[in-house]
């Protein structure tokens, strides 16, 4: 499901509305830089080629605002030549403005780091490479800086080394810090837009008894007149032995097509309430059923019950999210899960505990971030990672209102727990007309 979604992330396509608002941003400071120096400080300046490049921009920006809808993303590889075209833009105009000794020099970073937020991460560092050849060469080749007339200001080499440095670390802080920032968002939205589509596929399971109750109404009426007819027709063909047994076999499957149909109805509005709402040991047994032919024995420990059993909405997040939960537990668990549970006035909470390894210390802060490595190099071989999949059940526990903590055990290496513990109030939720029945069934260990 992950590499679906991928495979359709447009996150790695520059919008070229923003680069277009931009570059018109750049060709603005630059001419009014320009004009400043050239008209305001009388500073001797080539205004005639700063302007070319100035120009030459311009109708960059002209030729693909006309060309592109504002919504167009660019392939990588065309915002790599974009982004290419502005640094050598800008590397020009430094170089007939005094080159590294020019204080705008700190410019040459921003075509890197707008690659960063957007562009693979081979096409960003390409780009880096090419911008500090840049920035090297206008170390050595310059024009004098613009300064007053008759007059020319050399900045020492150790001033120009200082910038060559300033310039090159800027670029490769910027570039990396922005790229992991960019980065990092664009596994949160992917890892969000999993979940949306795990919790809508739960959503329509949990649906399916709806739409059967829904093909059950409409198929009714139909049947019945089918039924009718084939009763009209077996009166009124008598003995005929040429057609008689096929009415009497049509008449006989449309009753029994109307006698599913009436199951189907039943179980629809006889157990929608009890479908609906779901005792918490229910819950509990539903969630850990799916785990217990893997060779993992997984125990039932209850817990102090002060008041009665809370029964809570059925809810395919929270079912997702337990038994993601569990099936954590079992991939790394060496022999025995346990799964205790309670609740009080105030509370409902649940436990599951594992005999593994336990969470490395680097990784326990982490639990529950998308895309996280294996717990531990020993368990690898028998689990899972805890990765996209934990987060989707912690964030949608989460939404259900719970608090959840992971954690190890006292003694080191011994195994590792999930606790999930909701307010009483946000875990009944009941609606109007449903109470909570106080006869349920309870667990066996």
């Amino acid at each position: 499901m992950l590499e679906d979604i991928r495979a359709h992330d447009p996150s790695h396509g520059l919008r070229l509305n923003t680069l277009i608002k931009l570059r018109w941003l750049a060709i603005i400071g630059q001419s009014a830089a320009v004009i400043v120096v050239a008209y305001g400080l009388d500073f001797p300046l080539p205004v005639g080629l700063c302007f070319a490049l100035i120009a030459a921009s311009a109708w960059l920006n002209v030729h693909l605002a006309l060309r592109y809808s504002a919504a167009h993303r660019l392939a990588p590889q065309a915002a790599l030549g974009i982004l290419t075209f502005d640094a050598f833009q800008l590397a020009g105009l430094l170089y007939m403005t005094g080159g590294l000794t020019n204080p705008f020099s700190l410019l040459m970073t921003v075509p890197v780091v707008i690659s960063a937020t957007s562009l693979p991460l081979r096409w960003t560092a390409l780009l880096g490479f090419l911008v500090v050849a840049l920035t090297t060469g206008l170390a050595v080749f310059h024009r004098p800086l613009p300064w007053f007339p008759g007059t020319e200001l050399v900045m020492p080499l150790i001033y120009v080394i200082g910038m060559w440095i300033a310039v090159v670390s800027s670029i490769a802080f910027t570039g990396v810090y922005a790229y992991r920032v960019a980065e990092e968002a664009r596994l949160l939205a992917n890892a969000l837009a999993a979940t949306e589509l795990v919790l809508q596929r739960e959503q329509h399971i949990s649906a399916l008894d709806g739409l059967a109750a829904a093909a059950a109404h409409e198929l009714g009426t139909p049947l019945a007149t089918i039924a009718l007819v084939a009763r009209e027709m077996e009166r009124a063909m008598g003995k005929d032995e040429r057609f008689s047994e096929d009415v009497t076999l049509l008449r006989t499957q449309s009753e029994r097509c109307r006698d599913i149909l009436k199951q189907l109805t039943s179980l629809s509005s006889e157990g929608e309430a009890h479908m609906a709402r779901l005792p918490f040991t229910s819950l509990i047994e539903e969630t850990a059923a799916p785990h217990r032919d893997f060779g993992i024995d997984i125990r039932f420990e209850p817990g102090a019950a002060e008041g009665p059993e809370p029964v809570g909405r059925r809810n395919p997040g929270v079912l997702y999210g337990l038994g993601n939960l569990v099936e954590n537990a079992v991939d790394f668990a060496r022999e025995t899960v346990t799964i205790r549970w309670h609740w009080d006035e105030e509370t409902v909470g649940l436990l599951v505990i594992d005999d593994g390894y336990g969470f490395p210390a680097e990784i326990l802060d982490r639990i529950g971030e998308p895309y996280m490595s294996k717990r531990s190099a020993s368990a690898s071989s028998s689990g899972g990672g805890l990765g996209l999949g934990l987060f989707i059940a912690k964030t949608l526990l989460e939404r259900s209102g719970a608090t959840i903590r992971f954690g190890n055990l006292a003694e080191k290496g011994k195994g590792a727990f999930a606790e999930v513990i909701w307010p009483r109030a946000l875990f009944l939720a009941p609606r109007a007309g449903l109470e909570p029945d106080e006869k349920n069934p309870k667990l066996e260990s």
